[in-house]
């Protein structure tokens, strides 16, 4: 720790040579542009690899760049980067040589963590095909470290939290991005979220007031079970283009 201290020391010394007020700057607040998702690897410095100083970027971390919808943590810092913060650009940044990755591939136990890395077992069985024609295994583990990027990334659409913010006259934008070890780049991935409007109806505001309606319905005796959602979703929509007929 006084190796730590020491070089703490070091770098006040030399922000307050190149300017005086630097802090006195800092501890007025934050106005980040930038959410940086990111794996907690000792080997992916979220500030150094892309440039960004103190007060940039805010970063939230866990192990295999992962977004679950139900981590209070990761939705927590999510919503005050959006709503309070205001930021414009959100990043899920994973990188090659990943060992959440990696583990997630194979099929030993670990612990604890086994349950995390199933939802990159998930990414596996949504792309099982693409990922077991890949006969190389480094390259099959590098083209996980992508796709798990792309659904995180996918995820982030799904909340409504993106949902909201998407809504606003400047919406925000989410990228999906690699980061490679070997060479120190960044690559993007040029995910789309477009493919999502297909189950607007399941992850969009729509499936919330249809989920309203039904339970409407139920209350006032009209229905006495929820009817089956793709029926109803076409009811619905059928309804829909009927009143603007009509």
């Amino acid at each position: 720790m006084n190796e730590i201290l020491e070089n703490n020391r070091k770098w006040v010394g030399e922000k307050k040579a190149a300017d005086p007020e630097y802090f006195h700057k800092m501890a007025k607040g934050q106005k980040p542009r930038y959410l940086f998702i990111g794996c907690s690897d000792s080997r992916v410095p979220a500030s150094a690899i892309t440039g960004t100083g103190p007060g940039e970027m805010f970063v939230h971390r866990n192990i295999a760049n992962l977004v679950v919808n139900s981590d209070m943590n990761l939705l927590s810092v999510l919503q005050y980067a959006v709503e309070v913060l205001e930021v414009k650009d959100i990043m899920v940044v994973g990188h090659y040589g990943c060992g959440g990755v990696a583990a997630a591939a194979g099929s030993k136990q670990y612990g604890l963590i086994d349950n995390w890395l199933t939802h990159i077992k998930d990414v596996v069985r949504l792309h099982e095909k693409e990922f077991m024609s890949i006969t190389d295994e480094e390259q099959q583990l590098r083209r996980l470290v992508e796709l798990n990027v792309i659904e995180q990334v996918r995820n982030l659409a799904k909340t409504n939290i993106i949902q909201n913010a998407l809504q606003r006259s400047n919406p925000l934008h989410l990228h999906g991005l690699v980061y490679d070890i070997h060479d120190g780049l960044l690559h993007d991935l040029k995910v789309e979220t477009d493919t999502l409007n297909d189950f607007k109806h399941i992850y969009g505001v729509e499936a919330v007031e249809h989920a309203a309606k039904v339970a409407e319905k139920i209350q006032e005796g009209k229905v006495t079970t929820p009817p089956d959602d793709a029926e109803q979703h076409k009811a619905d929509k059928e309804e829909s283009v009927l009143s603007k007929v009509s």
